[in-house]
């Protein structure tokens, strides 16, 4: 495991950014960020990205890197397959220099996992591990909560069982409360640098989890207009969405 680790920000909550490359995750750590989760996929709500990516990005950044374990988009039920595919790309990663994993798994009542998270965790080790907002498409988070702590589960990602933080700030400050110092409770999805001071003020937590997104045009001269890649509903082809060191900087600037 990389010896990287995460530090507290002297000033407001420690800032986690999500992204997908090591271009954005150098932007994220100019920016002040003190951990990034590297995805790819982000559209699908994030899922493995390639060894070759995490391998650029450990070597990118010195700030800690928090490698997705999801091998698709959808619910959080995984087939056998699917499973075995979690336990290789957690190798992977850890091979590569992650500091840590980012997993979620249900079952069909939609409760958590319990017995193969334990074994997440176990090849995961001694990397931290972060569940992710699987919670929050758990039935009773409450019950789920004590089953991570249970677990051993180092962090959890949760908007507050809504569609984005600032409606679920009720349940993730009751979230706080009862993990105390057990467990970590990162609230993430619909954080902006307008609304971040209240969210922390409301819900307690030390760490949040962001995007930091600009919009970086294609360095191609020559563009085909009759071809594209990709579905029909799809992002477009000469631009794309990434981290920005001025959008991460946004965030801690309510605390300076």
């Amino acid at each position: 495991m990389s010896q990287k680790r995460t530090t507290s920000s002297p000033n407001g909550p420690l800032i986690e950014v999500c992204l997908d490359s090591a271009d954005s995750a150098v932007a994220a750590q100019e920016g002040g960020a003190q951990r990034v989760e590297l995805c790819d996929n982000l559209i699908e709500g994030g899922t493995t990205p390639s060894a070759g990516m995490i391998a650029a990005t450990c070597a990118a950044v010195e700030i800690p890197v928090m490698v997705m374990i999801r091998p698709r988009g959808g619910d959080f039920c995984f087939s056998a397959h699917e499973q075995a595919a979690m336990f290789h790309d957690i190798e992977v990663a850890k091979s590569l220099g992650a500091h840590g994993v980012v997993i979620g798994v249900l079952n069909i009542h939609g409760d958590v996992n319990v017995d193969l998270t334990a074994r997440l965790i176990g090849a995961a080790r001694p990397m931290t591990v972060t569940f992710h907002r699987a919670f929050d498409m758990t039935r009773n988070p409450l019950v789920a909560l004590d089953r991570l702590i249970q677990l051993g589960v180092d962090r959890l990602l949760t908007s507050g069982q809504e569609a984005t933080v600032a409606d679920g700030v009720d349940l993730v400050a009751e979230l706080v409360q009862r993990a105390e110092d057990r467990l970590v409770v990162m609230p993430g999805c619909g954080i902006t640098p307008r609304n971040v001071e209240r969210i922390v003020a409301g819900t307690g937590a030390r760490e949040i989890h962001i995007v930091g997104n600009t919009t970086a045009e294609s360095p191609m001269s020559y563009r085909n207009p009759r071809c594209f890649m990709g579905g029909e509903l799809r992002t477009p082809e000469y631009h794309r969405t990434v981290t920005g060191a001025g959008q991460v900087r946004a965030f801690s600037a309510p605390f300076r």
